[in-house]
């Protein structure tokens, strides 16, 4: 025998679970509301304590920021100084190089439309219009690697003053012992260990 359900009873239990969860989320607001409003202490960013590195990363990266390379001489690595030097000169040179170059073919590209001769008359507009785009892109890498350089610079000098405090003594000791192994009765194995040691 058939028996019609009601469709109004089969969606009230729906209906009052949503409303039960809908009540639960009201009074979650409302008990985060009033937490809130209860005096409370203002929590600090807790600053990170430098204090027991013999360098100060922070000091390092603001010298380093201000006269590259003064953060590595603080850090007490002055051997890095003309190496970082080096690479600041050579960029610059081909900074200069480049758009040299790039204001050369540009100049006469602006000749050529006008009609006039150019240093080069051999190339055709599209020659001129690629070299010019070429030189200029070239220019543009060279300097965004001098803001790599100077960023490097910044970098070398934290972690350098970070890792000041790291243990290099000689209590410690890395070694390379073989190793023979067997997998099973029939195989055996050949190998290289490497050990930690703190002594």
């Amino acid at each position: 025998m058939f028996f019609p359900v009601n469709q109004k009873a089969k969606k009230t239990p729906w209906i009052t679970l949503g409303l039960l969860l809908f009540l639960l989320s009201g009074i979650q607001q409302l008990s985060a509301q009033t937490q809130s409003n209860t005096p409370r202490e203002k929590e600090k960013k807790e600053k990170p304590d430098y204090s027991t590195l013999p360098k100060n990363p922070r000091k390092a990266t603001i010298l380093s920021a201000i006269i590259p390379g003064a953060g590595q001489i603080y850090n007490g690595k002055a051997w890095k100084v003309p190496i970082l030097y080096a690479g600041f000169m050579t960029d610059i040179y081909f900074i200069g190089y480049n758009n040299k170059r790039y204001q050369t073919f540009r100049d006469a590209l602006f000749a050529f439309d006008d009609g006039e001769t150019n240093q080069f008359p051999s190339l055709n507009r599209n020659a001129l219009v690629r070299n010019v785009d070429y030189w200029r892109q070239n220019r543009d890498l060279t300097i965004l690697l001098l803001l790599g350089i100077y960023a490097l610079n910044l970098v070398d000098a934290n972690v350098d003053a970070h890792l000041s405090g790291f243990d290099i003594s000689d209590d410690l000791a890395l070694k390379f012992e073989p190793n023979l192994g067997s997998f099973s009765a029939n195989s055996t194995s050949y190998g290289l260990t490497l050990k930690l040691q703190f002594k």
